[in-house]
């Protein structure tokens, strides 16, 4: 089982992702060109709508197509959500002042108590630390232990 990655900045002409829909909560169709794909591998791709954000799905099955040559179609599993807002916050540093802008994706169906702890675990991802409100850099962790 190999992992292949199609993210938006690592893009090759030889290595590419065309497409990638939701078929129903969980499930995934995907074409895309080169990268040898096998059912068990685990792609990693962009989220539509996103500069940074993505998500890992794995292959159930997959079709190489013989016309162009190289291209595959599969369906494969991932994240079980409805449809996906991608949104933009800032945070600053409690002790540098040091500004984060960053995505977050939150399902829209879970409402608006959804978004802040879809954000803080963002955060985290991040490297930043939150605590009650507070936010440290990672910069600032290290000076703090």
């Amino acid at each position: 089982m190999a992992e292949h990655d199609f993210r938006y900045t690592l893009l090759r002409p030889e290595h590419t992702l065309i497409e990638c829909r939701s078929l129903t909560p969980g499930r995934f169709q995907v074409t895309g060109n080169g990268g040898a794909i096998r059912a068990g591998d685990t792609l990693l791709v962009t989220l539509k709508g996103s500069r940074e954000l993505s998500m890992t799905l794995t292959v159930d099955k997959v079709r190489h197509l013989i016309s162009p040559p190289g291209q595959w179609t599969a369906t494969a599993a991932g994240p079980n959500f409805r449809e996906l807002s991608i949104l933009n916050w800032q945070v600053h540093c409690d002790s540098c002042a040091k500004q984060l802008d960053f995505e977050f994706a939150v399902d829209p169906s879970l409402g608006e108590a959804a978004r802040a702890p879809a954000a803080e675990a963002r955060i985290r991802e991040l490297k930043w630390q939150s605590h009650n409100g507070h936010h440290l850099c990672p910069t600032c962790q290290k000076e703090a232990s």
